[in-house]
């Protein structure tokens, strides 16, 4: 059983049924953000985003794992949403901090344009900089699907520049002479994860590490024995009075930060960029660091 057949059918016909209609949206609203980029106030209000970003290091638990892993990094970058109030020296500005950091590994968690294959071109310069030890590994997001009409030229795009897209797949990775199995399965409302696919190869006695756009995943992945999981897809509910969020994409309640299922954590950013509003109101754009901590290690 693949995951998507868990998903609520009326759900995905919904969200794929208006589609067209956000692709032309949002498009438009485009036009009008890049107006507003070169006024005064627009200036004004994308210096506040990106002074509102924050880079948090956050450790997380595992149960299993030889102890070559503890202190692994995994820098999560997901929801960037370039071209809109994130600009090519953005970008080139969160890499640059996020390789002094020097993490193990970068692992890009979609929705890396907002309406346009061209914003892809932004992260040239910026996929330069990030050569982390163990690689840089991406999947998709819903703006991903929304967009481009397909993902096959937004996966070229990456994989040109060294980036392994975990489509349904994963691959074992080693640190100190001790293996983790990282994975990475499709977007849940928009395309098509396959979670048995995502861990086919993987031994019983190495903890994986998940990459799913959206995080209403983890439910299943927490029983199929998915040690962690990094999500972003719900920007911290990005607009928020007094902590309620009108609007939260998941149903499961996983809007920021970290979660327990089964013995399995999944971690939530909030996203480094916005969509739909340039604007946050009572959460803050992050790129979190992910430092796993081998049980009974200190």
């Amino acid at each position: 059983m693949t995951i998507e057949s868990t998903l609520d059918h009326s759900r995905r016909v919904f969200v794929r049924g208006y589609r067209p209609f956000r692709r032309a949206f949002g498009r438009t609203l485009t036009r009008i953000y890049d107006a507003l980029l070169a006024t005064p106030p627009g200036c004004w209000q994308h210096r506040r985003l990106q002074a509102q970003l924050e880079f948090s290091f956050k450790d997380v638990p595992l149960s299993r794992g030889g102890s070559g892993l503890d202190q692994l990094s995994i820098a999560w970058l997901s929801d960037l949403h370039s071209g809109l109030f994130m600009t090519e020296e953005d970008l080139v500005s969160i890499a640059r901090r996020v390789a002094a950091s020097e993490p193990d590994l970068v692992c890009l968690g979609g929705d890396l344009i907002n309406t346009h294959f061209h914003q892809l071109e932004l992260f040239d310069r910026g996929l330069e900089v990030l050569r982390p030890p163990l690689g840089v590994f991406a999947v998709p997001g819903n703006h991903e699907y929304y967009y481009l009409r397909g993902i096959s030229a937004w996966r070229a795009f990456l994989e040109e520049r060294g980036v392994r897209v975990l489509l349904n797949r994963g691959t074992r990775l080693e640190r100190n002479g001790a293996s983790f199995w990282l994975c990475g399965v499709d977007e849940l409302e928009e395309g098509h994860p396959d979670l048995a696919l995502a861990l086919e190869g993987r031994r019983e006695d190495e903890p994986a590490v998940l990459l799913s756009h959206h995080p209403d995943v983890f439910p299943e992945s927490s029983r199929r024995g998915v040690d962690l999981q990094l999500s972003g897809h719900t920007h911290g509910g990005q607009v928020r009075f007094f902590g309620w969020a009108p609007v939260t994409h998941t149903i499961h309640g996983y809007l920021e930060g970290l979660f327990q299922r089964d013995g399995a954590h999944l971690y939530v950013g909030r996203g480094a960029g916005v969509t739909f509003l340039p604007i946050r109101i009572g959460t803050r754009s992050e790129v979190p660091t992910l430092r796993l901590r081998v049980k009974g290690r200190d």
